[in-house]
């Protein structure tokens, strides 16, 4: 194995930022020139962002239009070392090079998705369309005290505009490349002084990216068809206290064949050293493997969504007690044709067809002081229960030796119950002026339980006479104390540094198969078929986060920086892929053992004078295995972790040019990726993606006086695409084309 591992510098560059920090401020007190502030609840109360000393990025709803991101695949371009993918089973957030594979029932996150704080569990149910969006929040590195389990790599938090005490409305159409369709609107109702009302809805539609080689006729995926909507009720109780309502509804239509051979990129890759090679983006996206064992068929893919949250808020004087709960059903139908590679040379067609029915309840509540004493304190409760029940129907898997499968490999999968439970609180107190030290604590417990079974098949319903079951059934118990202690000095008026210690914890969980002498569901497990119990069952991934930082506004906030340096210490790192276990193909996670993260981020921007505005992002780290064994015999110790490019480097530009009666802007924003690695360890392959830049542009249009504008948008100008995922068979995902849209908004 080779190690491609370089030493980090971050003394030179936390050198030259001092040197900027330290350089005289410009003279300049036109407010108009200056960079805005936002407000975030990154520390779950409301605050500045350049003064809340967590590394994070906020992306508005601005910066959102006018980069043309409509869904969380798009948000990981645009931020420090933080990969956003749309894969085929859902959305893939790795965050400082660590990630996830299992999107089963029965997986987790490393990275925790929400919806106005509300915890997604299901990554399947992460990529419906924005709707009505104030801001996201991403928050990098361990975040085990306030936000609890499975946000080891980080927190990703879209956050929705609320009702307000004023009428007003919006509405849009974008057209664009691939027959792109988007349209939304927006309606905010003040009924009386003490309740406001607002309605939002989307549509976002275009055809596949793909293009169709294998001669069928049918449609491929990377297509969308979404839409959504939402009715949000805020009511005032009096002078201290508010109720929040919300109710979704989505909708996600469309195509899951979305892959391509991994071979539309490598070569050698039956020699166990994948190769990149060149070719066009057009082939790149063409499929044409024709199986040999079977037809394809139409694929599909329908998701349903609904959700009702509620927020209330009630200000007691000293402190705020706030309660988050909410309620969600998520439903998924599809059929998928699948390339299969089952020896090094040999690939054969497998149809799956899955159905799933997924709900959740969540239920947290805080108390958070007031007032501007020296301590901040706030603490609380936390109950989570997921329960999921799924049919996984594999078909055309008999050609597989020397296993002998019957044609129909199917797993009848319920219930899967994951239920999660924790307290915590944390406080900041001022020991001088301007000197802060915080510390939390949380505690969790998490309980994790599935039945079911494998089934091999004769036919599409079960035969008792020729058919067999093999039984799943786990269940396991965890619990761990995360904690944080931290200290944030004020440098002056409009600068921070901060630092932390900080530890993360994502639960653990169980694979396929049972343990020696269990029963369920009128099935035995005897010790000929049973699975050992540390195969069968994989522990908690625990991490331990050294961090510090810089915030800082200065040129008389015309420009601002953030610096972040930190280091990770990973334990029983998870990590998944397909093995042979009890004589049948299975989906098993495992514990990789440890791994070293350690890196710098700066990011900022600059606002020079009122036309022109800049932003900037260098990140490097180094995110490698300690100890890893993949086939336990192998070692991959020194070997990078996925998605973990040594080095980002991002630029943008925005102009502002001035018209009589109207102003029109332009902007660039260009990203520049060191090569990284897409791994399958099961196969103890290691894919080099190579280095990459990416650019966008938009030029909009706007009267001063009017109250509609224009805006036209290109994204990926350079029209490269590479795999954003590549699984145990050699499935693989590619990224988007070039796409181009025009945009019309009107508002009152």
């Amino acid at each position: 194995m080779s190690n491609r591992r370089a030493p980090l510098r971050p003394t030179l560059l936390a050198a030259a930022v001092a040197s900027v920090l330290c350089a005289p401020a410009l003279a300049q007190s036109q407010t108009e020139d200056q960079l805005p502030e936002v407000l975030v609840t990154a520390q779950r109360v409301s605050a500045p962002e350049s003064q809340t000393p967590v590394a994070m990025s906020v992306l508005t709803s601005a910066q959102l239009d006018k980069l043309g991101i409509d869904n969380a695949a798009g948000i990981g371009a645009r931020l420090p070392n933080v990969h956003l993918d749309g894969a085929a089973d859902g959305l893939r957030i790795t965050i400082r090079g660590v990630s996830n594979a299992d999107a089963t029932e029965k997986g987790d996150p490393s990275a925790a998705f929400m919806l106005d704080g509300i915890y997604i569990a299901r990554p399947q149910f992460q990529t419906f369309s924005f709707l009505d969006v104030d801001r996201i929040e991403v928050l990098r590195g361990p975040q085990g005290t306030l936000y609890g389990r499975n946000t080891t790599a980080g927190v990703v938090n879209v956050i929705s505009n609320a009702p307000v005490q004023q009428l007003e409305g919006a509405a849009s159409l974008a057209l664009g490349n691939y027959s792109s369709r988007v349209a939304t609107g927006m309606l905010n109702v003040p009924v009386n002084d003490a309740l406001a009302l607002r309605a939002a809805v989307a549509l976002d539609k275009h055809d596949s990216y793909l293009r169709n080689g294998q001669g069928s006729g049918y449609e491929l995926g990377q297509d969308r068809d979404d839409r959504s909507a939402r009715l949000s009720a805020k009511l005032a109780l009096g002078r201290s206290a508010s109720l929040l309502l919300r109710y979704e509804h989505a909708t996600q239509h469309g195509n899951v064949d979305n892959i391509v051979p991994d071979t539309n990129f490598f070569k050698g890759i039956e020699t166990g050293k994948p190769v990149w090679y060149g070719a066009s983006t057009g082939e790149r996206l063409t499929n044409r493997f024709k199986p040999f064992n079977t037809g394809l068929e139409q694929g599909y893919n329908h998701k349903s969504s609904d959700a009702l949250g509620a927020e209330f808020s009630w200000n007691l004087g000293a402190a705020t007690l706030d309660y988050l709960g909410s309620h969600r059903r998520n439903e998924n139908d599809f059929l998928a044709n699948f390339y299969y590679r089952v020896q090094p040379t040999l690939a054969i067609g497998v149809h799956e067809n899955f159905w799933g029915d997924q709900r959740q309840d969540s239920h947290e509540l805080r108390l958070s002081t007031n007032g501007s004493g020296p301590l901040k304190a706030q603490g609380g409760l936390y109950y989570f229960r997921e329960e999921s029940h799924q049919l996984y129907v594999f078909r055309d898997l008999q050609i597989l030796t020397p296993l002998h499968l019957p044609p129909y490999y199917v797993f009848p999968h319920g219930p899967t119950i994951a239920r999660s439970k924790a307290a915590f609180g944390q406080l900041t107190y001022s020991v001088l002026p301007g000197l802060r030290a915080t510390a939390g604590l949380r505690y969790t417990q998490d309980d994790k339980s599935r039945v079911g079974s494998t089934n091999f098949q004769q036919g599409q319903d079960f035969n008792a006479a020729t058919d067999f079951k093999l039984l799943n059934d786990a269940s396991l118990n965890t619990h761990k104390m995360t904690w944080k202690l931290g200290a944030e000095y004020d440098l002056g008026p409009t600068a921070m540094a901060y630092g932390s210690v900080a530890t993360g914890y994502k639960s653990g969980g169980f694979n396929d198969g049972c343990v020696a002498g269990a029963s369920a569901l009128g099935l035995p497990c005897p010790a000929a078929i049973a699975v050992p119990a540390d195969t069968l069952l994989y522990q908690p991934e625990t991490l331990k986060s050294w961090e510090a930082g810089v915030k800082a506004r200065f040129w008389d906030k015309r420009a601002s920086m953030h610096l972040a340096v930190f280091n990770y210490d990973y334990t029983n790192l998870q990590l998944s892929g397909v093995a042979i276990v009890a004589g049948a193909p299975r989906f098993v996670t495992q514990n990789a053992g440890q791994a070293s993260v350690k890196g710098v981020e700066l990011d900022g921007q600059v606002r020079a004078g009122a036309a022109d505005n800049f932003s900037y992002g260098v990140t490097l780290l180094d995110a490698h295995y300690i100890s890893y064994k993949p086939d336990g015999v192998t070692s991959w110790a020194g070997e990078p972790l996925d998605r973990a490019p040594h080095s980002v480097l991002n630029l943008g530009w925005e102009h502002t040019f001035r018209l009589p009666g109207a102003q029109m802007s332009a902007g660039i924003n260009a990203r520049r990726s060191a090569a990284y690695n897409i791994s399958v360890s099961s196969q103890l392959l290691q894919y080099r993606i190579p280095a990459r830049t990416s650019s966008d542009f938009n030029v909009s249009y706007r009267p001063d006086a009017g109250s509609w504008s224009v805006m036209a948008r290109v994204k990926n100008l350079e029209n490269k695409v590479q795999p954003i995922t590549i699984d145990s068979f050699g499935m693989s995902v590619p990224s988007d084309p070039r796409t181009f849209d025009i945009r019309f908004d009107y508002h009152f």
